[in-house]
Parts: C-alpha cells; sequence; structure tokens
C-alpha cells in the first residue's frame, strides 16, 4: 500500500504468511539450532553454558557469511548506482545543509535534516570510541583501512535503505509516516514476503531493548560511577526521566531534540580529537602511511600488541565498522522514512553521510588519536584504550572528553532506537502499542543501568545481525527499482541543482 492509502490490518490479523516463506524460515532455525548443539555439546549428554550456546549463535550470525553479504551488496549497489555516492557526495553535503528546512507541499513528519540527526543519534555511538580500538587492537592499524573500504561501499546500502523507505511509506492511523525494511518489503515485494517483514520487526523491536536501551543505560550508568562516582540507580532513573521527556512526544520532538544535541556531541568529540592531531600534525601523514601499509602487510607484535595477519585487520575492520555505521542493518531507513520530503532520491543522498560522518570522520579521528599518541601498543583495548590515548594527547582532560562523549553517543542512541523499536512493534501490533512500548521502554532503563549485561550483550549483537538478513535480501530484490529511480531523477531538469 502507497504513502497516502488508509493504514493497513496489523499482519497478526491478517494470517497471510508464505508457505514457503514458513518452511524455510523453520528450516533454517532447525539447520543452526543443530549446529549449535554440536558445537555446544560437552561429552557428557548436555550442553555447555548459556554464554557458550550464545557465543556460537553470535559467531555465526556474525560470521564471514554475513560480514561478505553485508558488504557484497554494498558494492553491487556502488556498482549499479555508478557510483553515485561518491561522485555526489559535494552536492549531498549541500542538500543537507540545505534540508534544515523542508519546502512547502513536502510531505512528512520531520526535516530531512533531523531525520538524519535522528537515524545518527542511533549510529553514533559506542562503536566510534570503543568499537575502533578494539578494531585496531585485534587487527592492528591496517584495520582502520578496511573499516574505511566497508563505509565507502556502505554509503551505497545506506542511500538505497532510505529511496526505499520513502518510496515506499504509508501513513498510519495517527498521521505519522511510518516505513523502513517491513514496509518496503510488503509493499515493494508483495503479501507472499509479508513473513520476512514480519522477521525484521521482531527482531527489531527486541534488538531496540538490547543494543539500543539496556546496554547503553549501563554504558552510561559505569562511566558516570567510575567518573563521577553516582550511584547507578540514580544515573538510571535520571536517564529514564530525560528519555521520557523526549519520546512521549513523538518523533517531532526526537527530531528537534536530536537535531540540537547530535550535532554538538559529534562537535565536542571530534574538537577533542582535532587538538590532538594538531599538536602531532607533522606525523599525521606517517600514521596514514601506516593505516594503508599495515592493511596489506599486517602488524607485527610491538609492546603490548600481539600483532595481526592482514586476514585479521580485514576481519575486525570490517565487522567493526559495519558495527559502528549500520549500513545494510536496516535501521536508519525508519527514520528517514519520516522526512518531509516528496523526493526518495534526495533523502537517500542525504542518508549516505550518516555512513560518511560516522566512520569516515568520526572513526578515523579516534583512530588518529590512538595512532598518533604510540596508546595502540599499550595492551590496551575498548573504551579504555580510547581514553588512555586521548590522556596521552590531552592531559588528565582527555579522559574527561571520552567520558562525556560516551555518555552523549550513549543517550543519543537510547533515543534512536526507542523509535526504531517502537514503528518496529507498531508494525506487528498497530499503533495501540505505541504507548505500551513507551512505558516499558523507560522502565527497562533504570533496570539495564543496575544490571549485569553479559548475556544481554550477545542477545542483542545476534538480533542487530538478524535485523540484516530480511533487510539484504529486500535491497536486492529491489534494486532495480533503486536504480530506476537514481537515473530518473538524474534525467530530470530541476530548477534547483
Amino acid at each position: 500500500m502507497a504513502e497516502g492509502k488508509s493504514p493497513p490490518t496489523p499482519l497478526y490479523q491478517r494470517g497471510e504468511f508464505s508457505r514457503l516463506g514458513k518452511s524455510a524460515s523453520v528450516s533454517l532455525i532447525l539447520v543452526i539450532l543443530h549446529y549449535i548443539s554440536l558445537r555446544t555439546y560437552d561429552g557428557t549428554g548436555g550442553l555447555d553454558t548459556l554464554n557458550k550456546f550464545l557465543n556460537s549463535i553470535s559467531g555465526i550470525v556474525w560470521g564471514p557469511l554475513m560480514l561478505t553479504f553485508l558488504v557484497g551488496v554494498g558494492i553491487y549497489l556502488t556498482i549499479g548506482l555508478r557510483a553515485i555516492t561518491w561522485r555526489r557526495l559535494p552536492y549531498s553535503i549541500r542538500l543537507l545543509w540545505r534540508s534544515r528546512v523542508s519546502s512547502p507541499g513536502d510531505r512528512g513528519d520531520i526535516t530531512p535534516f533531523q531525520a538524519l540527526m535522528t537515524a545518527l543519534s542511533a549510529t553514533v555511538g559506542s562503536g566510534n570510541i570503543a568499537g575502533v580500538a578494539t578494531a585496531i587492537f585485534l587487527g592492528g592499524p591496517g584495520a582502520v583501512f578496511w573499516m574505511w573500504v566497508t563505509a565507502l561501499f556502505g554509503m551505497a546500502s545506506k542511500y538505497a535503505e532510505a529511496v526505499l523507505a520513502v518510496r515506499f511509506r504509508e501513513v498510519d492511523e495517527l498521521g505519522n509516516h511510518v516505513g523502513g525494511p517491513m514496509y518496503y518489503i510488503q509493499n515493494g515485494l508483495g503479501a507472499r514476503w509479508r513473513w520476512l517483514a514480519i522477521l525484521f520487526s521482531l527482531f527489531g523491536a527486541l534488538a531496540a531493548f538490547g543494543i539500543g536501551n539496556t546496554v547503553q543505560a549501563n554504558t552510561v550508568a559505569l562511566a558516570v560511577e567510575s567518573s563521577l562516582h553516582v550511584p547507578v540507580w540514580v544515573s538510571g532513573l535520571v536517564m529514564a526521566l530525560f528519555t521520557g521527556a523526549v519520546i512521549i512526544g513523538g518523533v517531532r520532538r526526537l527530531g528537534a531534540v536530536a537535531a540540537t544535541l547530535v550535532p554538538f556531541m559529534a562537535m565536542f568529540y571530534i574538537a577533542g580529537a582535532l587538538i590532538i592531531i594538531l599538536l602531532n600534525l607533522e606525523q599525521v601523514p606517517a600514521a596514514l602511511m601506516t593505516i594503508i601499509h599495515h592493511a596489506f602487510t599486517g602488524t607485527a607484535a610491538a609492546g603490548g600488541f600481539a600483532g595481526a595477519t592482514v586476514l585479521m585487520a580485514i576481519h575486525f575492520g570490517v565487522a567493526r565498522g559495519l558495527f559502528s555505521n549500520e549500513a545494510g542493518l536496516g535501521s536508519a531507513p525508519i527514520a528517514h522514512a519520516a522526512a518531509k520530503t516528496n523526493d526518495p532520491v534526495h533523502q537517500g543522498l542525504i542518508a549516505m553521510l550518516g555512513t560518511f560522518i560516522d566512520t569516515i570522520v568520526i572513526c578515523t579521528m579516534t583512530a588518529l588519536v590512538i595512532i598518533l599518541t604510540g596508546s595502540w601498543t599499550s595492551g590496551q583495548t575498548g573504551a579504555a584504550l580510547t581514553s588512555a590515548a586521548f590522556n596521552s594527547g590531552l592531559a588528565q582532560g582527555g579522559g574527561v572528553v571520552v567520558t562525556v562523549a560516551l555518555i552523549l553517543f550513549a543517550f543519543t542512541t537510547l533515543l534512536g532506537w526507542s523509535y526504531y523499536g517502537e514503528r518496529c512493534a507498531e508494525y506487528l501490533f498497530g499503533v495501540r502499542v505505541i504507548q505500551p512500548f513507551r512505558i516499558v521502554w523507560i522502565i527497562a532503563i533504570p533496570i539495564g543501568a543496575m544490571g549485569d549485561l553479559g548475556v544481554i550483550w550477545t542477545i542483542a549483537d545476534i538480533l542487530n545481525g538478524l535485523m540484516a538478513i530480511p533487510n539484504l535480501i529486500a535491497l536486492l530484490a529491489l534494486s532495480p527499482i533503486i536504480f530506476h529511480l537514481t537515473r530518473q531523477h538524474s534525467m530530470m531538469k530541476r530548477p534547483r541543482p
């Protein structure tokens, strides 16, 4: 059903599932469970710990096949789009600046700029701080190069997602514009593929409470407790209050807050990194050469660094890059579907900047600080490595920059993923689920802040990866439409460039 028509009956009332789709889904689940049972069988008639079981699933979901699928779709779309995501990058930046105010007659709920900031609020997170450090720790400086490669092709995936999100979005019973993979699967591929749309929505709604809620709340609470000695339950309650004040106002309030907070937090972190980079400006060319050289030769052991092969650099660079920018996962188009625009291609050109900003800009800043300060050989990893690098470059003030950035990044992720989860839940159960979802979302924040989330981290990782499968299938199947809309847009002579 196209935009502007009456809203569809919630899927749980329709009962229209593809028999082939259901059979394929059940078969796949059984095969995975059988494989995992063999991997985790302890030889005494039982399974090992739940953690081992979940880690086995995560290893499959985020294994070489998934990483190849994600990057491969990006490469295919880049070629099919004739590298428009690279050629039109300057134009996209100008378009973003103009999109702060929507044009009269454009349909949607928030400006295209607010839509991108909402998507970035969920995308820019711990992956930009801890994820980059982990990639370097495990894969060496060369991993950064493969993060760049992933982002350059991932821009096409983000572009395609936003084009389809606007093209196949709907208007719900409350008058809100809703879209994303579940809608372009349903409206683009047809009723026989609704089972795939349901799977995406189910994975997305559940993943939101993991990677987008409890994990982020726990990250903020621990950071504040460590730096300011504030009890975790206090941090949890404060976050719940602030989050509730934002999400209760719906996407319009969320878009307004994101449009203010996201640029501020990004510039704050970038400014701290730039100071260190400028203080070591003469070493920047050597640092960049180190990244490129080690991407193809591997890295020998040095200090606390254990060494890494070229394959390790590729694997961890690609994995951490995808985790950071979420290209191909299908989350960002949910936000872009709400943009006030009548032009899917324009929104696609704006959406692709999310991957560019997240990985090419922010992640590169983190990587350069870690390499320029020499902290990458310290043996530390994660946020601790990034914090140590900033402390080395800015004395003790560097740790404050990382802590504040981590808090802001995690809090905005809470906001962005609340919207993603809400839209997935609405697709499954209708608009009546929105208010209950928001209440449960707020309650889950202090619980996550106070909990031990070892298992939750792994489950969230699995669900996050499973979201990508339906989305990538849809991107491939609907790619002729993406290419056609792009060519059609290129041939049109517009009064505005």
